[in-house]
């Protein structure tokens, strides 16, 4: 066993222990106060984590090399992750990109007859960190709540690739689910897109981009999603300082990602710029309180309303971004994976 897997394991079992404890000690290990801002007020349990983190001397991801940054975040996304469900099949796979082979994973839940729903389904990480591991344990969840097959798709990552490299993967592998329906054993007419932060940013690119094909998605899945690189919406100021996600960690995103100022209003990196969402699918679109995203979701998601798209906005006022991966420990968070599933079972009926 390595020094870091026994300091993860250690981290994980000190983690475990601290979110047992009665919420009134949380805040006082945490400070002795709730941190309230507006009128979001921070749950118990994600304030202790946060002062864990600090305590611990975890560096934010922008004071990280990349290699630094994504093996952290493969450690963090263990400690709290949900617990996973078994499957009728896991299976790996690579299949044709604009660029090479793409992996992906899929999920095969207990309740599968075919034809089955599907998720095509995009991990986070603001384009720079994330993989299949990280977001293993929420797509098992989608796949048994949501009662349908899973398709995770491990996107290529900046800086090595650049935008619009992730776009033109995403794209290629939900046109491949279609195309590959048949021997996937799932409904071509009942296939969504979903993803979390830039996994939601690509889901909704996709949403675009592919109106005009025969075979579109029938639904978008977008948790906290990244649709504006202006970052120029409120909650940046307000909730980019104590909560996780930074500022600056965005800033180091975006500067990993993109070429330069002329992307940020790319449609095909920031969705909230699109001319005209119309004829995209039916949406549910998730928010955080303490997330400097939660502006710009919610902005999404109106414009998709005012543009006759049905869609359900939902924004969890005491978490945080991330939210969707820890709810092996966060109390509060294991709601909104199930209420996510529920939406996607609801729709791809």
């Amino acid at each position: 066993m390595t020094v870091s897997t026994l300091r993860a394991r250690l981290e994980k079992r000190l983690a475990n222990a601290m979110m047992g404890l009665p919420r009134s000690w949380m805040i006082k290990l945490a400070g002795g106060q709730r941190k309230q801002i507006d009128d979001f007020v921070l749950d118990e349990q994600v304030q202790l984590a946060i002062a864990m983190h600090a305590r611990l001397g975890k560096k934010h991801t922008h004071e990280l090399s990349v290699e630094e940054a994504r093996r952290q975040l493969e450690e963090s996304a263990a400690i709290f992750a949900p617990r996973p469900r078994t499957m009728s099949r896991v299976e790996d796979r690579k299949i044709p990109g604009p660029e090479g082979l793409i992996p992906v994973r899929l999920y095969v839940p207990l309740s599968h007859r075919r034809p089955a729903a599907a998720l095509v389904y995009f991990h986070g990480g603001g384009f720079v960190v994330g993989s299949l591991s990280s977001h293993d344990a929420p797509c098992r969840v989608l796949a048994d709540e949501g009662r349908c097959v899973v398709i995770a798709v491990d996107y290529r990552l900046a800086p090595e690739h650049k935008f619009p490299a992730a776009v033109d993967d995403a794209v290629a592998a939900f046109r491949w689910a279609s195309a590959n329906a048949a021997s996937l054993g799932i409904d071509p007419a009942r296939i969504a897109v979903g993803g979390d932060s830039a996994g939601g940013n690509l889901a909704a690119v996709i949403a675009q981009e592919t109106r005009e094909d025969a075979l579109r998605p029938s639904f978008q899945l977008l948790i906290y999603p990244a649709t504006d690189f202006t970052m120029s919406a409120p909650s940046h100021r307000t909730m980019g300082s104590g909560f996780f996600l930074e500022h600056e960690t965005m800033l180091w995103f975006r500067d990993h990602y993109l070429h330069g100022e002329a992307e940020w209003r790319d449609p095909r990196a920031s969705p909230l710029f699109a001319p005209d969402v119309r004829g995209v699918p039916p949406a549910f679109v998730a928010t955080a309180g303490f997330d400097p995203l939660r502006d710009e979701g919610e902005q999404y998601a109106t414009k998709l309303r005012q543009a006759g798209v049905p869609v359900r906005y939902r924004c969890y006022p005491s978490l945080f971004h991330g939210f969707f991966s820890v709810s092996g420990g966060i109390t509060a968070a294991r709601t909104t994976l199930v209420e996510a599933a529920a939406e996607l079972r609801n729709h791809l009926r």
